[in-house]
């Protein structure tokens, strides 16, 4: 028997829930920013991928603005 997929969320909170491990008693800083780091970066490759890389199409499928991707995009270096 194969086991479930797990989804993006349980993806999500099972690292979360390691990191807080791992970090053993420390206190964190910065997560939240960390965490939509560590996100949307590869959201932005698969999207710009599937789209063909066309900034139009992937902006709307993202729900952006066609400039805010393009920033998005630069500050992750994939310009």
């Amino acid at each position: 028997m194969s086991a479930q997929p797990i989804n993006v969320e349980d993806c999500v909170r099972q690292s979360l829930q390691r990191y807080f491990a791992d970090l053993d008693g420390e206190t964190p800083d910065g997560m939240y920013d960390m965490l939509v780091r560590l996100v949307e970066k590869p959201l932005l490759e698969v999207v710009m991928q599937q789209a063909e890389n066309n900034q139009s199409r992937a902006a709307e499928w993202l729900g952006l603005n066609r400039n805010t991707l393009r920033k998005k995009l630069q500050q992750h270096e994939m310009l």
